[in-house]
C-alpha cells in the first residue's frame, strides 16, 4: 500500500491527527472524533470507495438506538392500549378466539366470531365509536350473529337485558314489563334484576 500523507483529513466525524508509528506494511492513523474520542484506524479503511469508518463507533451506536427507538414506535400503533375502548375490543377477541376464556362457550364456542376487519383495533375504533357513557356497553343487535359493522350498538343494561337470547322467546307485553320495570322473573320463579 502506498503512503499518503493523511494528517488534518476528514472522514465522515474523524479528523486524522497523525500517523502511528509501526512496523507492518499497513498504515495506522490515531484520528479524534467529533465526539471527543481518540481512536486508531487503518488507512484502507478511511480511504474504502464505501465509506469506510466514519466515526469511533458512536456513529453506529447513534444508528441503532434510531432503529430500535422506530421499532417500539412502530409497534406502538395507537397509542391506547389502556382505554376502555381497548379493553371492549380485547374483551371481545378473547370470548370469540380463546377456548380457555369464560365465556368462550357463549361466543366462540357458539360460532360467533369477529370479522376480520376489526382484528385491526384502529378499524374497530372507527367503526363503532367511543362509549357514549359509562351506563353503556357494546351489544350485538342480532345475539346470534357476529361482531361486525351493522350488528353492534352501544346500549344500556335494559336494552340489552331486552336482546338476550333466553328474552327473545318472551311474549311482547312480558317483554314492555322488563324494559319498565328492569326485572324479569327468573329460571327460580323468583324477580331477577336485568
Amino acid at each position: 500500500m502506498q503512503f499518503i500523507d493523511e494528517t488534518n483529513n476528514i472522514y465522515g466525524r474523524l479528523t486524522v491527527l497523525y500517523k502511528v508509528e509501526n512496523y507492518s506494511e499497513t498504515f495506522e492513523w490515531v484520528c479524534i472524533c467529533e465526539c471527543g474520542n481518540i481512536t486508531s484506524v487503518n488507512q484502507g479503511n478511511l480511504r474504502r470507495k464505501d465509506g469506510g469508518t466514519k466515526s469511533c463507533g458512536c456513529l453506529k451506536r447513534e444508528q441503532n438506538k434510531r432503529i430500535t427507538n422506530k421499532l417500539h414506535q412502530d409497534q406502538r400503533t395507537h397509542g391506547r392500549s389502556k382505554t376502555q375502548l381497548y379493553k371492549v375490543w380485547d374483551a371481545i377477541k378473547q370470548r370469540c378466539n380463546n377456548p380457555k376464556t369464560r365465556n368462550y362457550k357463549n361466543y366462540g364456542g357458539r360460532g360467533i366470531i369477529i370479522c376480520d376487519q376489526w382484528l385491526d383495533f384502529e378499524t374497530f375504533a372507527n367503526d363503532v365509536g367511543e362509549r357514549p357513557g359509562k351506563e353503556y356497553s357494546l351489544d350485538r343487535i342480532n345475539n346470534d350473529g357476529n361482531y361486525e359493522p351493522g350488528n353492534v350498538r352501544w346500549a344500556t343494561c335494559k336494552e340489552q337485558a331486552l336482546n338476550r337470547r333466553k328474552m327473545i322467546q318472551l311474549p311482547e307485553e312480558e317483554l314492555l314489563k322488563v324494559f319498565q320495570t328492569g326485572f324479569l322473573l327468573g329460571s327460580t320463579g323468583k324477580m331477577e334484576k336485568v
